[in-house]
């Protein structure tokens, strides 16, 4: 598999620098082809599926406890299908039937007369979603922070609500946050029209106590002279057997010591071509993972 990096390494790699507040960064970019080994962590790969499972079965959970009698036929859980995260080729009435002692399967006629599995929650089930309930409400203050520093991250502090919704479990927000939510702070977010006609999610005031990064915080990690140039450097850890050639590597370094600049403030200066722009690119990134509860989310979600 290849991998593009844009390297930039005194005069080899097209890289200049003079004074500027300490620095000032004029670049341009070189592209090398890097043939790296693709390294599966086979410990990892079994969380991410389990946690699949999990997510699965606690938002169906969420539906049937909004539910009367908390009992729904099957046909009413498969609209709520692409919340849940299954894959297509799995029958979700299949999946529901592995965990018999969260949902209790009985059986109702449709509008047509056919007889139809119906699901509703065990009392078990139904007693640790009220514990689920109060774990939200004595952590209310965190996932609003959470959810604001997150439309921070954004150009107008909006985002479309089908991109909240793809974040929501990662982000520790309930499954019907819109609903029993966003009601509750009409002080902090409200919802507008988008021009493609969806639905989005704004936040109303931005708030500067909110705007200081996990990196920015995390000052213990870094030399005298990195916070003094403001040359913040990632955290970074590789699968084992996993690794970078030399040149890479010594790229890798350079590119740490570039200056950092903060994802919650304004960009727009930045030249879009250049590391130090791509440095702020995976800021964003590295902010993003940690408003999220276990700091990861879906390969998929970094598109959004």
């Amino acid at each position: 598999m290849s991998y593009w990096f844009l390297c930039g390494k005194g005069k080899v790699f097209g890289f200049s620098c003079g004074l500027r507040r300490g620095f000032n960064y004029q670049q341009t970019f070189s592209l090398v082809n890097v043939k790296l080994k693709w390294v599966k962590d086979k410990a990892l790969d079994a969380v991410i599926a389990g946690e699949r499972d999990l997510r699965a079965a606690c938002n169906l959970v969420s539906i049937l406890s909004s539910a009367p009698d908390f009992c729904l036929p099957i046909y009413h859980l498969s609209r709520h299908r692409g919340q849940l995260g299954l894959p297509y080729d799995h029958k979700l009435s299949t999946f529901i039937r592995r965990y018999p002692t969260i949902f209790h399967e009985s059986y109702v006629f449709d509008s047509a007369g056919t007889l139809v599995p119906c699901f509703e929650l065990t009392l078990e089930a139904l007693n640790l979603y009220h514990e689920e309930l109060g774990v939200i409400r004595d952590n209310m203050i965190d996932l609003i922070d959470r959810l604001c520093k997150l439309l921070m991250l954004t150009k107008d502090r909006i985002l479309p609500l089908q991109t909240i919704d793809q974040l929501k479990w990662d982000l520790g927000l309930p499954y019907f946050y819109i609903d029993n939510l966003i009601p509750n702070y009409a002080d902090l977010f409200s919802l507008f029209r988008l021009p493609d006609d969806r639905i989005g999610l704004k936040l109303l005031s931005w708030d500067d106590t909110l705007a200081v990064s996990q990196l920015e915080k995390n000052v213990a990690r870094q030399t005298e002279e990195d916070l003094k140039n403001n040359c913040l450097a990632f955290p970074i850890g590789f699968t084992r057997g996993f690794g970078l050639k030399r040149k890479c590597m010594g790229w890798l370094e350079e590119w740490q010591k570039l200056p950092y600049t903060s994802p919650y403030a304004d960009a727009s200066h930045l030249d879009p071509r250049t590391d130090v722009s791509e440095k702020r690119i995976v800021g964003v990134f590295h902010e993003l993972f940690h408003l999220t509860i276990q700091k990861k989310t879906e390969r998929k979600n970094g598109s959004l």
